[in-house]
């Protein structure tokens, strides 16, 4: 049996194509099931998915109860699937059914996971690009888990590697991150990412900030080192501009110091604001994690 779940937000126009590519592309063996997990849309997503699931048995759907996040969506569907091997793709067509095939020949070859890397994506602007090239550099710079530059959540899984990925119980997840620290068989396929079959992203730079932040303090506590860091070079900086100040005072060369003062005050201010900004982000999580909260609700499905 294979699973291939697709989280879908707003994506009433790409549904019917997934599954016609991936029907294309996988061919019309039975042992296949298609989930699509509909993240809280307010368009005709569910509806497009339940007319499917009428017109084939493969397909399977559920609607959470609001909008919980991409990450979360997909951990939803793989708690629903049932195959010994397992695809997650996104909806919108940039992850190309096409390239399953291959995903299968690789897992063949006995890999527990086999990821993608994606090269270059259609119609992506400067900023995409650019974020997306920065994001990684940031992250295995200040993290112990690596990730391959253009990784992707487009990926196969055996059973054991997904039970694996399921046991572990954190609140805010970041796939990518924790598929790396997982370890297991691993490789790579790149891949190049196609224009949206239809709507528009929902990647938000907000959203892709807040993505970021999940991704590198999920894997790193060296933030809150270079906070500590920071703190002993300005408290080092403070002492030698004190005896300056001193030797001025002492031998009369003392003027007027508005200027510096300003500016001491506005780079001491700086540092202690970002390093309280560092430390609310740890704290934000760590109260995320004690509060146990289920990680989502399922509203309906089409099974129902």
């Amino acid at each position: 049996m294979l699973s291939i779940v697709l989280p879908s937000y707003y994506e009433e126009d790409n549904v019917r194509f997934m599954y016609q590519e991936i029907l294309r592309h996988v061919g019309l063996t039975s042992s296949l099931e298609i989930i699509f997990v509909d993240d809280g849309s307010k368009d005709r997503t569910f509806e497009e998915v339940h007319s499917l699931a009428k017109e084939d048995k493969r397909v399977k759907g559920i609607r959470l109860s609001r909008n919980f996040g991409h990450q979360t969506a997909l951990l939803a569907g793989l708690k629903e699937s049932t195959g010994e091997r397992v695809i997650m793709m996104d909806a919108d067509g940039q992850h190309p059914p096409a390239l399953i095939p291959e995903l299968l020949k690789k897992m063949d070859e006995g890999y527990d996971i086999v990821n993608t890397i994606r090269k270059d994506t259609e119609g992506a602007g400067i900023v995409k690009r650019t974020s997306s090239k920065w994001f990684y550099r940031i992250f295995n710079a200040l993290s112990d888990v690596k990730i391959e530059p253009g990784a992707a959540d487009f990926r196969i899984l055996n059973r054991k590697a997904l039970l694996a990925f399921l046991s572990i119980e954190e609140q805010d997840r970041f796939t990518r991150g924790l598929v790396s620290w997982m370890g297991f068989r691993q490789t790579t396929i790149a891949y190049k990412a196609e224009r949206r079959q239809a709507g528009v992203s929902k990647y938000t730079l907000k959203r892709m900030r807040i993505f970021a932040v999940d991704g590198v303090t999920s894997f790193s506590s060296r933030p809150l080192r270079m906070s500590t860091t920071f703190g002993f070079i300005t408290m080092l900086a403070g002492i030698l501009y004190a005896i300056y100040a001193l030797v001025m005072k002492l031998t009369g060369n003392t003027n007027p110091g508005w200027t510096s003062l300003l500016l001491t005050i506005l780079f001491l201010g700086g540092i202690q604001l970002i390093s309280i900004g560092i430390l609310g982000e740890y704290l934000a999580r760590i109260y995320n994690e004690t509060k146990r909260r289920p990680r989502y609700f399922i509203q309906e499905r089409t099974d129902d």
